[in-house]
């Protein structure tokens, strides 16, 4: 799941954002509505948490822009301002969830899951193939009943390999969905990735390289 997080205030983008990666989501992260609007000109977001009093172009704008591109991003909107036409407001720009400041992460991380599961083709919440079973909302993998242990990388690799449903996904599919925009594309990052998580499933082998493609399980 790739995160776009448009926030100003740069302890609390930096405090959320982490959290998020701890929640094995790939995180980029905007002080500004400009900034937002370029991120989300090149690169394919699952959700924008958008907070709405943005310097520059104003959240309200980024949500109308966002709105009329027809982008699939879902756009969860952050405000100090809850009331009931504040929500209103919000929702008629083009929002498709309203959280008001302060909230609690825990609430706003089944936010983002929900949303996220909305803007894609429909899927279970506990994922199987193979004899892989993984558990989207606590983060619990297990092969043929037997727990395994996962870094946040290589349980983001899995979930997308698995979200895939049997299809090839290229590095570069990885890459951008597992990854953040730091993400060199010349490394070999997935390839050390997907070396590990192989070795933590063990045997026999479900995860086959596609020569000059990609990855399928």
């Amino acid at each position: 799941m790739r995160i776009l997080l448009a926030e100003d205030e740069r302890f609390l983008a930096e405090m959320v954002a982490e959290g998020l990666r701890g929640q094995a989501m790939a995180v980029d992260v905007a002080y500004d509505g400009a900034a937002a609007l370029e991120r989300l000109a090149v690169n394919d977001y699952d959700v924008l948490v958008l907070d709405r009093d943005l310097p520059g172009v104003h959240g309200d704008d980024v949500c109308r822009e966002v709105a009329q591109r027809g982008e699939r991003v879902r756009v969860l909107m952050l405000t100090a301002f809850g009331g009931l036409y504040d929500r209103i407001d919000g929702l008629n720009l083009g929002a498709d969830d309203y959280l008001a400041k302060p909230f609690a992460f825990e609430e706003l991380v089944a936010r983002v899951r929900a949303l996220a599961r909305r803007g894609a083709a429909p899927l279970p919440p506990v994922l199987e193939r193979a004899g892989i079973s993984l558990d989207t909302a606590r983060r619990q993998v297990h092969r043929d009943g037997r727990p395994i242990r996962l870094s946040r990388k290589e349980y983001a690799v899995l979930e997308v390999l698995m979200q895939a449903r049997g299809t090839v996904v290229s590095t570069e599919d990885l890459l951008e969905r597992a990854w953040d925009e730091h993400a060199d594309p010349f490394t070999t990052v997935v390839k050390v990735t997907m070396s590990k998580l192989r070795a933590k499933l063990g045997g026999p082998p479900v995860i086959v390289t596609v020569p000059g493609s990609g990855y399928r399980l």
